[in-house]
């Protein structure tokens, strides 16, 4: 690095948590993601998401799965 640049960081980034499963496929009927059962709009937005935020999103997803047919979660 040149003396222009900027710092080395100290230390990496904390990995963020997510619910992903790596099963992407969105249920058109619930507009949920069948393996972690987030919209395609929470899924885009994750990142951008603060912790707190993530933290109470993730808190809803379980309850989110009655929204799906049993039927659908039976194909992973």
């Amino acid at each position: 690095m040149t003396p222009d640049g900027p710092p080395p960081p100290s230390s990496p980034p904390r990995a963020i948590a997510t619910p992903c499963v790596k099963v992407c496929i969105v249920d058109p009927e619930s507009n949920l993601c069948l393996g972690c059962q987030r919209t395609l709009m929470e899924i885009a937005g994750w990142a951008r998401f603060s912790e707190e935020e993530r933290e109470a999103l993730m808190a809803e997803l379980p309850g989110r799965r009655a929204l799906i047919r049993p039927e659908k979660l039976g194909l992973f």
